[in-house]
């Protein structure tokens, strides 16, 4: 929509569509998810063995080992200003009244570009909330491929909260998915064609555009009543997980992409 209102002023231009990203999952997802998906018990081994190889991570850096039983939230992304990698840290007295009333604990990772100051300032204000909170807020320094192949397996909810509609897609949920973490999102990107709430992971909100009060309110409103609820019923959060897994196989891959990407776009056209 927005490159449509960008070129309707030139005349014969090419009609713009839109082909959705995919991520290799090959190179994402676990290949004990991979032979474990369709049985929930064997999932749910598979699942535990990656909570263990990331909670091992944050125990080596941080000194201090993930809860097995906490639900584990992942927050790993570019520090830019309109990702607002730090929405769930901006309501202090909620934020502690979540910890004060469930397991839970939250796991920051990412790098800001060196002339952004405003990305430079959310991770020092994560840095600062890991030092507030400890044991319960994490922050993993130099992000890269490898941490955030044990984040995307190993957490048990991913997170991302961008400023709607600003989001171009958001390919790190697309990992975790692929690997039974369910998403936690804003209807923007490819969550906003992904998402079955309650089925596969939850929205944050609704598709009017982004506002930081309302997203924050109803960040801490699904969490609170709909994920921690599932959560404690283990046999349903098994059941998201396959569903999850399910969708991001069959919709969100880089093979379902380049396949799309031949059939719309090449296969009938000149060479």
């Amino acid at each position: 929509e927005t490159a449509r209102a960008m070129w309707s002023h030139v005349e014969d231009a090419a009609p713009i569509t839109s082909v959705t990203n995919g991520v290799h999952a090959g190179t994402w997802q676990s290949p004990a998810i991979r032979a474990a998906k369709g049985d929930a018990a064997a999932l749910a081994r598979a699942r535990q063995t990656l909570r263990a190889e990331l909670a091992a991570e944050v125990g080596r850096r941080a000194g201090t080992p993930l809860d097995p039983d906490a639900l584990v939230i992942g927050v790993a992304r570019r520090a830019a200003a309109y990702k607002r990698s730090d929405l769930i840290l901006r309501d202090e007295g909620r934020l502690q009244r979540l910890f004060q009333s469930s397991p839970v604990q939250i796991v920051f990772a990412g790098k800001a570009h060196p002339d952004d100051a405003t990305g430079q300032a959310i991770v020092a204000r994560l840095v600062a909330a890991g030092r507030q909170h400890p044991g319960r807020v994490f922050f993993l320094e130099n992000h890269d491929l490898a941490l955030g192949r044990l984040l995307t397996r190993g957490c048990d909810l991913w997170l991302n909260n961008p400023i709607r509609p600003l989001e171009a897609c958001g390919t790190s949920g697309m990992k975790a998915a692929l690997n039974g973490v369910l998403n936690l999102s804003v209807l923007d990107g490819w969550w906003a064609e992904a998402c079955e709430h309650g089925v596969n992971g939850w929205a944050i909100g609704d598709e009017r555009s982004g506002e930081d009060g309302a997203d924050l309110a109803a960040l801490y409103d699904v969490l609170e009543q709909q994920v921690l609820m599932t959560w404690a019923d283990r046999p349903r959060w098994t059941r998201m997980m396959q569903a999850s897994i399910a969708n991001a196989e069959e919709r969100f891959t880089s093979d379902r992409m380049v396949r799309e990407y031949f059939d719309r776009l090449y296969a009938d056209g000149d060479p």
